[in-house]
């Protein structure tokens, strides 16, 4: 699996710099970003009730989803513990970023209501958006180009594993689901939801524990987290976080499990806020010249990543 792939070097003009809030609650917005009031097929942005051709899919979607991602095993469901050990293990492939980015194009996230493009467009719409409106975070561009390459366990080098235990909204397992969680009826056929271990507040957890030491429901997130820690990324800490828990939506939308949180996630949240306007609302049917930014992600690619990773 090695695709050959010249590295050149380009120049970029960057536009003002816009400067984060301090507070870590708040959503900076500019004039460099139009966020638009309608998705790809003429609804508002996450609605999982309109009518529409994706509707149906990404409920079921869902369904499966909620029933089969549990603490601890038990048969045809997901282990997140185990999969954590066995795909942190980092043995399936080795390539670089781009050959990553390259093999998803081939593959359409079932989860998301907004978008049915390949996820190459999402991934370029998501860094160049980024790129706009904060010119001088070169590394904020990186992490919106590469957050979803976790999406690579749907191919066969990976295990080709099912949609629900890749893609769709992240959850803590081990503690009781809470009510925001998109789709919430279907965790009730969910084993861990009357466990009693596991189904009150704090169940396995403490509180303040941090959320490294939480255990999400398995998926692209914290497979592309632990490829990018192992493989030692010089990425600052803020990206890493955006990358685990950018579909973590209960916290950074409805600010749910917050109980769980410790003074450095709370800094760390500020900017997945902001990431988190673009990964949202830069979707859309309008393509982005591959060839012309490729150059440039390129040399980011190589300032804050080895040439091959171990995957």
């Amino acid at each position: 699996m090695t695709i050959a792939i010249e590295q050149p070097q380009t120049e970029v003009e960057v536009e003002d710099k816009q400067i984060p809030s301090d507070d870590p609650m708040e959503l900076v917005l500019d004039g460099g970003f139009t966020v638009p009031e309608t998705n790809s097929f003429g609804h508002s942005f996450r609605d999982y009730d309109a009518e529409s051709e994706r509707q149906k899919t990404v409920e079921e979607f869902y369904c499966t989803n909620h029933i089969h991602q549990t603490y601890n095993f038990c048969d045809s469901v997901v282990q997140v513990k185990r999969m954590r050990e066995e795909y942190g293990k980092l043995d399936r492939a080795e390539m670089s970023i781009w050959e990553c980015i390259e093999l998803l194009n081939e593959f359409i996230d079932e989860s998301d209501p907004d978008l049915d493009e390949p996820q190459i467009e999402h991934l370029l719409q998501t860094a160049e958006a980024i790129r706009k409106e904060y010119p001088d975070e070169d590394w904020l561009h990186l992490t919106g180009l590469i957050h979803d390459l976790g999406k690579v366990l749907l191919h066969p080098s990976f295990g080709q594993l099912p949609q629900w235990a890749v893609v769709g909204d992240t959850f803590p397992v081990g503690c009781a689901f809470d009510e925001c969680n998109v789709h919430h009826k279907y965790f009730k056929e969910n084993p861990d939801y009357s466990n009693p271990k596991y189904n009150t507040k704090l169940g396995a957890y403490s509180e303040g524990c941090g959320l490294n030491n939480v255990l999400m429901s398995w998926g692209h997130d914290d497979y592309m987290y632990l490829v990018a820690k192992e493989n030692k990324t010089t990425l600052p800490s803020a990206a890493l976080f955006i990358i685990r828990y950018h579909s973590f939506y209960p916290l950074h939308r409805h600010g749910a499990y917050q109980y769980l949180m410790n003074d450095e996630d709370k800094e760390n949240l500020k900017w997945l806020h902001i990431f988190n306007k673009y990964d949202l609302y830069s979707k859309s049917k309008v393509r982005i010249d591959v060839e012309k930014v490729k150059p440039y992600y390129l040399s980011l690619i190589e300032k804050y990543f080895p040439a091959k990773l171990k995957w």
